[in-house]
């Protein structure tokens, strides 16, 4: 039988709270998204210039992963060819591709243009933190715990991978909402005792459902 894989930290951002791991770390409701965004990214004290140039979606994976990434494995734990990222949404890049769309009938901001591509959040989650495993980007009405456990739990199985990061990134306008996981193997993981909890579909539910709605 294949190991038990566990979810080693969590962070959901929704409705003006950022959570780690079902706690409350940071709380403005009366911000708009990028004004929030902004405020969430300075409250931690983030350094890396480029969160500026990102688009709402990439700015949103890239603090969730960021702040899992802060309970995650040391460095050097995990080959980058190990770690893998597999994310899905509802809208794709629509808020972005609006956006983009607007500047067309003057003159077309070719830095808008790059980010009208769901997956581009992976990009840049992956070149912060050198991540070359497997990823995938899905498009689905809703959050498909079960498909998402499924997809990941083969990656594992098959060896590709031996820590995922995935999960919700969802932003139309004013409407967001990101939930990710970190999965690691029981028998690699340095945090698969304490707070962690097995990778099932239920888990991964309860802490979608649960975290402010």
């Amino acid at each position: 039988m294949p190991d038990k894989k566990y979810i080693t930290a969590s962070c959901v951002i929704s409705k003006g709270v950022v959570y780690r791991n079902g706690i409350s770390l940071f709380t403005n409701t009366e911000l708009a998204l990028s004004e929030f965004l902004l405020a969430a990214y300075r409250h931690f004290d983030f350094k890396y210039p480029k969160f500026y140039k990102m688009d709402n979606l990439s700015k949103l994976g890239w603090l969730a992963s960021e702040l899992i990434m802060q309970d995650g494995p040391e460095p050097g734990h995990y080959q980058p060819e190990e770690i893998g990222l597999v994310f899905s949404n509802a809208s794709a890049s629509l808020d972005t591709d609006i956006k983009y769309y607007d500047t067309v009938k003057e003159i077309a901001s070719p830095a808008l243009f790059v980010y009208t591509l769901p997956n581009i959040v992976m990009g840049e989650i992956c070149i912060r933190h050198q991540f070359k495993g497997e990823n995938a980007f899905f498009i689905s009405e809703k959050f498909d715990a079960a498909f998402i456990q499924q997809y990941v739990n083969n990656l594992f199985n098959n060896n590709t991978l031996q820590a995922c990061i995935c999960g919700w990134v969802e932003v139309l306008e004013d409407q967001y909402k990101t939930v990710l996981f970190l999965v690691e193997n029981n028998d690699t993981s340095e945090t698969a005792s304490g707070n962690s909890i097995t990778f099932t579909t239920e888990n991964l539910l309860k802490t979608y459902q649960t975290e402010n709605g």
